[in-house]
């Protein structure tokens, strides 16, 4: 069986695409939980099923082969469960998918360092900077191609659930934390995933998680 180590559900942006690819490759899996940031995280991250990523999580183990980073994990279950799990079919629409995935995988620091994901909160608009808009206008300009040149099979980005909703997931959750105010079409994607049986069992557990990062949970962090 595999076995998926992640951080809290409430605040792990990465944990969630893990966890999330996982689940999307209809494989079993134990999942372990470990809280960030406490008084044993140093500790933990150095022993031995964390050490192969430097003590970052999600982390997957398959058998005597460790993954970690969350989009190897998704490379590593589609080559696994087949790509058509994870992928478009059509393959002007997966080249399109794979980049938006590794763009969201490698781009975007003003939003993620100024809006952190807390899926347990939810905060009044707040001014943004300009860095962060700019990337922000980017995610709706993908969202909307996406939408727009292949999506008409279904709600999501590429008509069905697919890699580039697990990379982008956590942004979903972010705007609905800040208030960011979206366009109508973005609006209704934010619903789609936020409203995926397993987006709501991940934010369902989070508010039961007894764990909490203070820098996380303030208006202004």
């Amino acid at each position: 069986m595999l076995k998926l180590i992640i951080g809290n559900k409430a605040y792990s942006s990465w944990s969630l695409r893990g966890w999330l690819a996982v689940k999307q490759s209809g494989l079993a899996f134990e999942e372990i939980t470990v809280p960030m940031f406490d008084e044993t995280w140093n500790a933990r991250t150095h022993g031995d099923e964390f050490a192969p990523s430097g003590g970052k999580v999600p982390i997957l183990w398959d058998d005597q082969t460790v993954i970690w980073d969350s989009l190897a994990i998704v490379e590593w279950l589609s080559d696994k469960c087949g790509r058509d799990r994870f992928w478009p079919k059509d393959e002007a629409a997966r080249g399109m998918a794979r980049s938006m995935a590794a763009e969201m995988h490698s781009s975007y620091p003003n939003l993620r360092r100024d809006l952190g994901m807390n899926v347990r909160k939810t905060f009044p608009p707040r001014d943004l900077s300009d860095e962060v808009k700019q990337e922000i206008l980017r995610i709706f300009e993908l969202w909307a191609q996406a939408r727009a040149r292949h999506g008409a099979g279904g709600p999501y980005l590429f008509g069905s659930f697919s890699a580039a909703d697990i990379m982008f997931a956590p942004v979903a959750t972010r705007f609905v934390t800040y208030s960011v105010p979206l366009p109508r079409f973005a609006a209704a994607y934010v619903d789609t995933i936020l409203s995926h049986p397993w987006m709501r069992e991940w934010i369902q557990a989070a508010q039961d998680e007894p764990w909490v990062i203070e820098q996380y949970e303030l208006e202004d962090s």
